[in-house]
């Protein structure tokens, strides 16, 4: 006999269907990460994404504290990556900015 107030978007483990997408996409996204060759350069709009994808499942209200925790302590180690990769930008001082606005000309 089927229970009256049973939830469809509830698969028989518990989870929301959303959040099941969402964490079957963050673990692709993991696995296409990690599929590139030695010679490949990380791919930082990927990292992001994983990032931001781990984020959105830390706040997920429903979320199990374990499924939740280990979320949060994932996204603030892709933060921390994305960081690393990304480029600084060229500081210069201030003659150097001086010299280059005045190679610009006016158009």
């Amino acid at each position: 006999m089927k229970e009256p107030f049973a939830d469809s978007a509830l698969p028989a483990h518990g989870m929301p269907q959303r959040d099941v997408v969402m964490l079957a996409s963050v673990l692709h996204l993991m696995s296409h990460y990690t599929a590139r060759d030695e010679k490949d350069k990380p791919c930082v709009r990927l990292a992001s994404v994983i990032e931001r994808h781990l984020c959105a499942l830390a706040r997920l209200p429903d979320l199990d504290p374990v499924l939740r925790a280990t979320c949060e302590q994932l996204c603030e180690r892709w933060a921390a990556l994305v960081d690393e990769a990304m480029p600084r930008p060229v500081k210069r001082n201030f003659l150097e900015r001086i010299m280059r606005s005045s190679r610009v000309s006016p158009a």
